[in-house]
């Protein structure tokens, strides 16, 4: 999905498939600067980018601002083999050859993209996520699944916290043990919210619920920064064994009962 200053941008296509698009030369002309906002769907919405950049550039000489809650290709941060194709540097590339005032991004899920991205402005969601755990009740535990959430979120928010370490199957990637460290000995009784970036089949956070609530967990309940569309689908929604999914609507599109849409103060 994409904005311009607020306007959503739809496209049609001819019959050859190529993009047909036309912009209103309000939304242009009524703003002394200019915000492009990209609610990531595709790849593909890409090419959209180019073309309305390229024609606001062509009607008005203020700068261009890109909010991108979520950074697209960040999971390939690196390239390990030959074969490999280093997606996040080629798109990050892309995005700073259209020369952006600023880009904002919400908790970048690698520090790899926060590097190859020009004049990048870099939003946490600290005070969303300790606003969540004072409406939660006191003494609510915070709970991170693995040391990248820990590095990513716990300084930040200051609160108790556990956190889990993972072991996979290195062929399948299947998690054969999870075990959980920091203040288990508060766990018992204790509600806890979960703390990630992504989630997206929900699997790791659905284990590491069973594990809380096998050390005595009391109720739990989940933020993410980014829920992804089949999570809705997940057991971990699906089983009870939560209270309730919080995330933004940087990427979700779907709906579900259990999940609350929350906003993140500065991704603007």
């Amino acid at each position: 999905m994409l904005l311009l200053n607020g306007f959503e941008v739809t496209a049609k296509h001819f019959a050859d498939g190529t993009t047909d698009v036309k912009i209103p030369i309000q939304w242009i002309a009524d703003h002394p600067s200019h915000v492009l906002e990209w609610r990531f769907d595709s790849n593909e919405e890409m090419v959209l980018l180019y073309f309305l950049t390229k024609h606001v550039r062509s009607k008005s000489p203020d700068p261009i601002r890109l909010v991108l809650p979520y950074i697209p290709n960040a999971r390939k941060d690196r390239a390990h083999r030959q074969e490999d194709v280093f997606t996040l540097k080629y798109f990050s590339e892309f995005i700073n050859s259209l020369q952006f005032a600023s880009v904002t991004v919400l908790d970048p899920h690698s520090n790899v993209s926060e590097a190859l991205i020009d004049r990048i402005r870099i939003v946490r969601s600290e005070a969303t996520v300790k606003a969540l755990i004072a409406s939660i009740g006191e003494n609510t535990l915070a709970f991170y699944p693995d040391e990248g959430a820990v590095k990513r979120y716990a300084d930040g928010i200051g609160a108790s916290y556990v956190y889990g370490m993972k072991m996979r199957d290195k062929t399948t990637r299947r998690i054969l043990h999870f075990d959980v460290f920091g203040e288990v000995e508060s766990l018992p009784g204790a509600n806890v919210l979960m703390i990630d970036d992504i989630c997206a089949s929900g699997k790791t956070l659905y284990i590491a619920a069973q594990k809380l609530k096998e050390l005595g967990a009391g109720k739990l309940y989940v933020y993410v920064s980014h829920c992804e569309n089949q999570a809705v689908d997940s057991e971990l929604l699906s089983s009870g064994i939560i209270e309730k999914l919080y995330t933004t609507n940087s990427i979700l599109r779907a709906s579900h009962p259990l999940i609350s849409v929350v906003d993140v103060p500065g991704v603007e």
